[in-house]
């Protein structure tokens, strides 16, 4: 079988996209995760130890939240910067705190993860099905 140049690239990039979302998205049911006591994230900022589970914990203005951590333009994991905000190194996109685009190519905002707190004071995750 003869493929031409232009159709062994489309085909290798198919396979490369589906190969990255097989590794970033998952196939099961909604899971919520245990991040443990609220009053570990007490201080504003961004804390990032689950962010290869999918979310980044917020704490800002008295507020305590989940955003996404995968890059809404080409499901890469993003990076936590020291002034809060978020960036995509893949492609350059940038996240304000509250999860707002600030450079694209990405267009849509992070998703805001439902969260809540158990009987226990601990914050519990909520991450969707993919």
């Amino acid at each position: 079988m003869n493929i031409s140049r232009r159709e062994f690239l489309m085909l290798t990039a198919g396979a490369v996209a589906c190969g990255s979302l097989n590794v970033i998205a998952s196939d099961g049911p909604a899971q919520t995760v245990d991040a443990g006591p609220a009053g570990n994230f007490a201080a504003d900022g961004v804390y990032d130890t689950y962010k290869d589970l999918g979310f980044f914990i917020v704490r800002r203005g008295g507020q305590l939240f989940a955003l996404s951590s995968i890059c809404t333009h080409r499901n890469v994991t993003l990076k936590a910067q020291s002034d809060c905000s978020f960036y995509c190194k893949r492609h350059g996109s940038t996240f304000a705190p509250n999860g707002h685009v600030t450079q694209g190519p990405a267009k849509r905002n992070l998703p805001v993860l439902a969260t809540s707190i158990n009987a226990s004071g601990h914050l519990l995750v909520n991450i969707p099905a993919v």
